[in-house]
């Protein structure tokens, strides 16, 4: 009789010990997760680019010749037309130069032509052996020593005439001039400081990058041409307003710069108010729609990892894959993905935080996105 019981508590003791055996080996289930498919719709957003307004045309006005500021002839900010004078520097001095340089000039010649007679004279008496060889010979010379002192005078004259030019200064094109570096007296050498700028302001310049990749696509716009009422290239201003003004593309520049793999653009935009002001910071943005279809996931469904983004995609027998994408403009709350997923692809949105690449999942209607 006892030697049954024993037998029965043993049996269930280890009855029991199987049943909590099985379930320590038994697999966890699944982590259950939300997904989103993947589709393409239409996405009008603007890129944008870090940009610098420039002037079109800008030139440094500096003194060719040395002397006091003698004169200046314009107000500081005003627009100026080509041809305008702009300063004087030591004018005076520089017409006395010029006047005594021309002085020299006329006694130059009336030496070359006494020499000149001379000569002749002493010529023609030679042919009747009525003078010596030797007069004949100093007349021929001194007649070519005043040929070549003409030509050193002349030489003169218009080495001083050109610095009476340059002691006036005037405007190279139309365009604004800024405020003046020197003021009535102010000492100043040829080549020295800069005296002012004048610039062009309407149109006026955007300068900005864009990566080698993008060339193709620029290169297509440009050639697209410009349409007053297209809103394609717009700049947002440093309050954050945007420019009522649309642009277009003036030119895209010769080269890639190896260093950054970018090649540097220029849009033309109007700018008869002249709120826009060379060096002012700015961003370009260009509308990217295109008519074409663009694959859109919701921004929780994105994973970032070192400065990369990825998804975790539902494949066959629900197991997971996880994929590095390539993103683009932010709509809404949803994000761009420029490659790496594909129309209809499965991505998990609920749930995120459990998955790792390679586990099988089950899928549970999923939360609004």
């Amino acid at each position: 009789m006892r030697y049954t019981f024993l037998i029965s508590i043993t049996v269930i003791l280890l009855a029991a010990c199987g049943s909590d055996k099985s379930k320590q080996q038994a697999p966890p289930p699944p982590p259950s997760v939300g997904i989103y498919e993947v589709h393409s719709g239409t996405a009008t957003y603007f890129d944008l680019y870090p940009a610098n307004i420039v002037a079109e045309n800008q030139v440094d006005i500096r003194a060719q010749v040395s002397g006091a500021i003698t004169g200046i002839y314009f107000k500081e900010g005003q627009t100026v037309v080509k041809g305008q004078k702009l300063y004087s520097i030591d004018e005076q001095l520089y017409n006395a130069n010029y006047q005594q340089a021309q002085a020299n000039l006329n006694v130059a010649k009336a030496n070359l032509a006494r020499a000149q007679q001379d000569a002749d004279r002493y010529t023609d008496l030679a042919k009747h052996d009525a003078i010596a060889t030797q007069v004949l010979d100093h007349a021929l010379a001194e007649l070519q020593a005043s040929k070549m002192q003409l030509k050193a005078t002349e030489a003169n004259v218009n080495s001083v005439q050109t610095n009476v030019r340059y002691a006036s200064i005037y405007a190279p094109f139309n365009g604004t001039i800024g405020i003046s570096q020197v003021r009535l007296g102010t000492a100043v050498t040829a080549g020295g400081m800069v005296l002012n700028t004048v610039s062009t302001d309407n149109p006026i310049a955007v300068d900005f990058a864009v990566n080698e990749k993008d060339l193709y696509r620029f290169t297509q716009l440009q050639l697209k041409g410009y349409n007053a009422k297209d809103s394609l290239f717009t700049i947002q201003l440093p309050d954050g307003s945007v420019y009522p003004e649309v642009g277009k593309i003036s030119f895209i520049d010769r080269a890639v710069d190896p260093q950054t793999a970018t090649i540097k653009l220029r849009l033309q935009f109007n700018n008869d108010k002249h709120l826009l002001k060379p060096g002012m910071s700015c961003n370009v943005r260009i509308k990217n729609n295109g008519g074409l279809p663009q694959l859109l996931v919701p921004m929780k469904a994105l994973v970032e990892q070192m400065g990369e983004y990825f998804v975790f995609v539902i494949g066959d027998s629900s197991k997971v894959t996880q994929k590095r994408v390539n993103t683009g403009a932010i709509i809404n709350d949803k994000i761009v993905v420029k490659d790496g997923l594909a129309e209809k692809d499965k991505v998990v949105i609920d749930g995120i935080q459990k998955m790792k690449d390679g586990i099988v999942v089950k899928v549970v209607p999923s939360k609004k996105p």
